[in-house]
């Protein structure tokens, strides 16, 4: 979906995956930031606890292989869009 990529936020997506892509955003970029609150945030959109920890562990595995593939100098491949 185009519009995913382009802005999550204005995509017409439903409430309970904006929750997920914005909590997503905000473990990747300020992890130390999130929150007790922010747990509970996806619980109220209809998450499921064990939901969470597939999404913190997805979330955690990119973290871990960009920052492998960065340490490393890896070059992404040229079909993949910057």
């Amino acid at each position: 979906m185009a519009e995913v990529e382009e802005d999550w936020r204005a995509a017409g997506l439903s409430p309970k995956r904006l929750a997920m892509l914005g909590y997503a955003v905000k473990l990747t970029r300020t992890p130390a930031a999130v929150s007790d609150a922010d747990v509970e945030a996806l619980r109220s959109a209809g998450f499921s606890d064990r939901d969470i920890l597939d999404i913190v562990e997805v979330v955690a595995y990119y973290a871990y292989a960009n920052r492998i593939a960065d340490g490393l100098g890896i070059e992404t491949e040229s079909w993949i869009p910057d």
